[in-house]
């Protein structure tokens, strides 16, 4: 059990998985039908405990584009968006962060290279459980 904003958790959970879906669409731009069902595009979303058993660790991974430095540095910064015009706004993630880190006094990671998918980490501390 964790005491969370669920509504906003949730909000949080859509937005990466947006990002996600997104970047496996960005890959597949370009390319036939065989080559995508040949790469099968995946999402993967696991959550467990921490270690010590305080937080609750939320993983949503993707297989697809991947992220630049210069774009992980600045993911999170209100208004930066990588999307098209009328794609993105710019702040998915940013509102993600601030769900997760500011209301939740949690983490958000992500780790990511150009080419290799990215992985988002999320902890979530358990409140109330001792």
């Amino acid at each position: 059990m964790v005491e969370c904003y669920v509504g906003q958790l949730n909000q949080g959970f859509m937005n990466l998985l947006s990002n996600a879906i997104d970047g496996l669409e960005e890959l597949n731009q370009n390319h036939s039908f065989a080559e995508i069902k040949s790469y099968e595009n995946c999402i993967l979303i696991k959550t467990q405990l921490s270690h010590d058993g305080q937080f609750v660790v939320i993983s949503i991974k993707d297989n697809g584009v991947g992220m630049t430095e210069e774009v992980k540095e600045k993911i999170f910064d209100n208004f930066f968006t990588t999307k098209p015009v009328n794609k993105g706004t710019g702040l998915g993630l940013a509102i993600s962060y601030s769900i997760v880190v500011e209301k939740h006094g949690g983490t958000l990671e992500v780790n990511s290279s150009s080419g290799n998918g990215a992985e988002f980490l999320m902890t979530i501390p358990i409140k109330g459980n001792g």
